[in-house]
């Protein structure tokens, strides 16, 4: 049922709205990485020397330079790690828009919701950005212990919080907060799992960048199923 939801929201991709959250993903995460990469440079120019003496060797230049060629595969790897993050805080800033041309597409029957003021958006989102970035910090320390299973350790983690946090986000627009809480506490297992196969492809350069709406698709089509699933029968 999962890959039903999954498949339902790949379908709609090329929605105009869907385009317009999938390029605004892309320039602000674009946008952020060159940030990061810009910073790390100017720190690489602060603190490494342009020559360093190496005895019986004498001086030898260019070491920033090496430093800077290298720091840009190191920022190629840190991408796929800073991508998560950065995916569920697009996410959180660009809900209702996702949600909505869902909703207006497979649901139209369903009544209007009053959409998520902004500054409740953002604090959400910020929230949750952090605290993801918190878990995958202390997640290193299993990585040392994970061994070949770390792609394995960094998924069931993330897909754990995005699972979480997407359903929660999705589900309180029509539940309230605490129905919300409700809802995915009932169906735990199925919203992990579901987070893990939106975290997965997070770890794929490009492909990353799309998940974030399709997730939160996949989410919105996940919560009225299991909604529907637990309503009373008329």
């Amino acid at each position: 049922m999962i890959f039903t939801d999954f498949s339902r929201a790949l379908g709609q991709l090329g929605d105009p709205r869907f385009l317009r959250v999938v390029g605004l993903g892309l320039a602000l995460s674009l946008a952020l990485l060159v940030g990061v990469y810009a910073g790390m440079l100017g720190l690489i120019e602060w603190l490494a020397p342009a020559t360093v003496e190496i005895p019986g060797i004498g001086p030898v230049g260019g070491l920033d330079t090496l430093l800077s060629v290298g720091s840009f595969f190191l920022m190629i790897g840190l991408s796929i790690f800073l991508m998560i993050p950065v995916a569920a805080l697009f996410s959180g800033l660009f809900l209702e828009d996702v949600v909505d041309a869902v909703e207006d597409l497979h649901y139209p029957a369903l009544p209007a919701v009053t959409p998520l003021r902004l500054s409740d958006s953002l604090i959400d989102a910020l929230n949750f950005f952090g605290l993801l970035v918190m878990a995958n910090a202390l997640a290193l320390l299993l990585y040392a212990f994970a061994g070949p299973f770390i792609p394995v350790v960094f998924w069931a983690v993330n897909g754990f919080l995005l699972g979480r946090e997407y359903f929660t986000l999705v589900a309180m627009r029509r539940l309230g907060r605490e129905g919300a809480k409700a809802l995915r506490a009932r169906h735990a297992g199925q919203i992990w799992l579901a987070g893990t196969l939106m975290a997965a492809p997070l770890s794929v350069p490009l492909v990353n960048l799309l998940i974030p709406v399709l997730g939160v698709a996949t989410f919105t089509h996940l919560f009225h199923r299991l909604n529907a699933a637990g309503a009373p029968a008329r």
